[in-house]
């Protein structure tokens, strides 16, 4: 049973928000940041995830932390590439379907409302450009309305109006975690370096997509390889993963990851002056590029290495906060909107 903001926190300490941001692949971190937290006995009572950050927030509230670890670290590039279902004349580049029976094996039939904790996955209305808190109802359309980011994934419809990437208002929700009771939060930016590779920090070889059999004349082999070069889905999937190409420039995954890269940039920085977190962490991933999902090992290591940093600073700041008369404003503000 969730709890309210009236309950959270009280007795021991005051009630902890934790605000995780987009990032895209960067995301891994996450899930380095919540181990270090759980090594600490630090639980938050209040979860707000952008993208990515609503992904892995979700898993672990629905006790799916170590599974989704598991299969982050099990990607390759054959199996990155079997998970972008590209799709022909839709209002993305891809389906998103093979995605979402990843997320339906771990996570279906799980409704936000199950959750012990308060849990808000942010949003995007495409028509009126507003901020969405989704609060209610399946967890899987939740977390796919915020990321489906323009442009990569169509938008999800819930409640009647179609949702795309919260990044684009909020990409480090730390409003969101005050708004729900949060008396101290604790943001994980992926964005701190932010400019560093913006889409794959390496040619991704597309040639051998395919198996070849071994038997088959090196004649043979040449021409499959060439014809697969040729194909529509291989040249899109190229133009999406290899970065940039000498003398030419970046392809369009590198300039779609750079444009959000910025947008994710300025808006942290705008939305973070007027409303900072009690603590920032930023893992140093810059170098590693928006759309290497294979890099999860030194993601996941680098995300624990920045919040373990921070521990004896959030230590700090529960003890002066717990020393404080009760603040009872932080829940009961309004987000912009909640769903």
């Amino acid at each position: 049973m969730r709890l309210d903001s009236a309950t959270i926190g009280t007795g021991k300490r005051p009630p902890i928000g934790l605000a995780l941001g987009g990032g895209v692949a960067r995301g891994w971190a996450h899930i380095g940041a919540l181990r270090a937290l759980i090594e600490a006995d630090i639980e938050p009572d209040i979860i707000a995830g952008t993208s990515i950050g609503s992904v892995v927030g979700a898993a672990y509230l629905a006790g799916r932390l170590d599974s989704l670890e598991k299969w982050a670290r099990s990607l390759d590039r054959r199996r990155v590439i079997h998970y972008m279902d590209l799709s022909w004349g839709g209002s993305g580049l891809m389906k998103g379907a093979r995605l979402v029976k990843v997320l339906e094996h771990y996570l279906k039939g799980v409704n936000i409302e199950d959750f012990d904790r308060r849990f808000a996955a942010v949003t995007c209305d495409l028509r009126t450009g507003y901020e969405v808190w989704l609060q209610q109802g399946p967890v899987i359309p939740a977390i796919r309305a915020s990321y489906a980011l323009p442009g990569a994934f169509e938008p999800v419809m819930v409640d009647n109006r179609y949702m795309i990437d919260g990044a684009l208002v909020n990409p480090v929700p730390v409003s969101a975690c005050r708004a729900l009771g949060a008396h101290m939060v604790i943001a994980v930016s992926l964005n701190g370096d932010a400019f560093g590779p913006i889409g794959s920090s390496h040619e991704v070889n597309f040639d051998t997509n395919e198996i070849v059999e071994p038997d088959l004349p090196e004649i043979a082999i040449m021409a499959h390889q060439s014809i697969n070069k040729l194909r529509p889905d291989s040249i899109l999937l190229k133009s999406l993963l290899g970065g940039t190409k000498p003398g030419k420039g970046p392809r369009i995954g590198s300039v779609m990851m750079g444009s959000l890269n910025i947008v994710m940039d300025r808006i942290s920085r705008s939305r973070l002056a007027g409303d900072p977190p009690d603590v920032f962490v930023a893992p140093r991933i810059g170098h590693i590029g928006m759309l290497e999902f294979t890099r999860a090992d030194e993601l996941i290591e680098r995300g624990y290495r920045a919040m373990q940093h921070e521990i004896p600073l959030i230590r700090s700041v529960l003890d002066i906060i717990g020393d404080m008369p009760s603040a009872t404003a932080a829940g009961a503000t309004k987000g912009p909107e909640e769903e």
